[in-house]
């Protein structure tokens, strides 16, 4: 049973959320806030009511953003005792949307540290049966977004093609499980990624990624490894601060 603590009064000055998904920009509100601290797990939650009021939204919206906040893992439910919020290690970290609630909380180094955790746990091994697997077709993909993130006009057209390459890559890897964990952490690597590019060298990233097209291209599974985890530690340095 959770402990029936009350949960803090949100701001008032929400804006009207309109559209033809309320309830998902209200799941949206209420999920950054649970991520990011403001409702701490076995918080209970405002009524149906309380959160039509503050949000200036229908009760059934409300009700459908609290199913999808329940399908995540956030939040549960129980008559005559309402919505509270779950314990962390019940949340779907790898569902989009908790992703980029968390890449949007204030503080998001320790989310960018699991995410470059998770890609070195991947992306070595993941590059090399790319090197060793990758069909033509697929090799054009990552040489593209390379091409693309090098001519990129901006911060955001550079991370999203960043992005693209990574992606591109785990799908060449052969290994179809690959696949939908790609497709689940791009969420989060776009947000890294928009760092990384925002705050490093764009030659020296660009150049770093060079080495991992290149290696893919010649298939040298060893040398495509080490490129990988070069470009990682760089990334590293970035999120540390310790860039140059």
């Amino acid at each position: 049973m959770p402990d029936r603590k009350t949960a803090k009064r949100s701001d008032p000055t929400i804006p009207r959320m309109a559209g033809g998904s309320v309830h998902v920009s209200v799941a949206g509100e209420i999920g950054l806030r649970i991520v990011r601290g403001d409702y701490p797990p076995g918080t209970i939650l405002p009524n149906e009511a309380k959160w039509s009021e503050m949000f200036n939204v229908s009760r059934s919206a409300v009700r459908e953003a609290i199913k999808m906040l329940m399908a995540k893992g956030l939040l549960a439910s129980r008559p005559k005792i309402g919505s509270w919020v779950e314990p962390k290690e019940r949340w779907n970290l790898l569902d989009r949307d908790v992703l980029g609630w968390y890449a949007a909380s204030p503080d998001r180094e320790p989310f960018l540290r699991a995410v470059q955790e998770l890609r070195h746990m991947i992306e070595p091994e993941a590059t090399a049966l790319a090197a060793e697997r990758r069909t033509e077709e697929q090799m054009i993909e990552i040489s593209r977004a390379l091409h693309e993130m090098a001519r990129a006009t901006s911060p955001q057209q550079r991370s999203e093609s960043d992005a693209r390459f990574h992606i591109a890559i785990l799908r060449a890897s052969g290994n179809d499980l690959l696949v939908p964990l790609g497709v689940l952490i791009e969420s989060a690597l776009n947000h890294l990624l928009a760092h990384v590019v925002r705050e490093g060298s764009s030659l020296r990233h660009t150049q770093l990624h060079e080495r991992i097209e290149r290696s893919i291209r010649l298939q040298q599974p060893h040398t495509a490894r080490s490129a990988v985890r070069m470009a990682l530690a760089n990334t590293d340095e970035i999120i540390a601060g310790r860039s140059r």
